[in-house]
């Protein structure tokens, strides 16, 4: 017979007895405290285990995929982002897009208004320098460009779901930015970024696209 002190009786309605065991003292699990911190981080576990390989691979699928768009074959003025090392490499369509003669642009972070402004580059090797946050962005003599002027904005993040919401690094600098664009809004992803939910908050902006290896999306 279980311990007493493990265990509760109860009577039933023909009186006779019950032994359940006694509730335990379990302490839970404890709650993150902000859901898009963890999410990042739990993004930013399955990012790191992607071979340069396999980066390779499914950034040449992105380029193509988006290439096959008509809002990319379109579009005469662009505005790319500098990918970083766990990001799909979008940059050899910015080089053809120069090549074409279309409107190229970079983000540029303003330190003084706290914010990204989107400014063209027509000569790579002159045009840029490491910026605030250790990303290439173009030099002061390049030409700030009118956000809403621009017909597609890459946009890069750390998450992103199926009804166009984005995760990024938390700043909010970009949401600033994507604020003033008129044009098409296409979030650059692997599929590894696309969840279920990205919660979001008023300020967050929804984007009109997002572009994977495998799937191009449009909530």
């Amino acid at each position: 017979m279980p311990d007493s002190r493990d265990s509760v009786l109860e009577c039933a309605p023909d009186g006779s007895g019950v032994i359940f065991p006694r509730p335990q003292n379990v302490r839970l699990p404890r709650m993150p405290s902000n859901p898009k911190t963890t999410l990042r981080q739990v993004i930013r576990d399955r990012l790191r285990q992607i071979s340069d390989a396999r980066r390779a691979q499914a950034s040449a699928q992105a380029r193509a995929r988006l290439e096959q768009q008509p809002i990319w074959k379109s579009a005469r003025s662009i505005l790319f982002f500098a990918p970083l090392l766990q990001e799909l490499d979008i940059w050899p369509l910015l080089v053809d897009s120069l090549a074409a003669g279309r409107t190229v642009a970079l983000p540029r972070f303003d330190a003084a208004m706290g914010r990204y402004e989107a400014c063209e580059v027509r000569d790579l090797p002159n045009d840029l320098k490491p910026g605030q946050f250790g990303i290439q962005e173009p030099v002061d003599h390049c030409v700030v460009l009118a956000a809403n002027r621009l017909d597609l904005v890459l946009v890069p993040g750390v998450a992103f779901d199926l009804r166009g919401r984005r995760l990024g690094r938390g700043k909010g600098f970009y949401d600033q930015l994507l604020t003033l664009v008129r044009g098409t809004t296409c979030g650059v992803a692997f599929d590894e970024q696309i969840v279920e939910a990205v919660p979001v908050e008023p300020h967050d902006v929804h984007l009109n696209c997002i572009l994977t290896p495998t799937r191009w999306i449009e909530p």
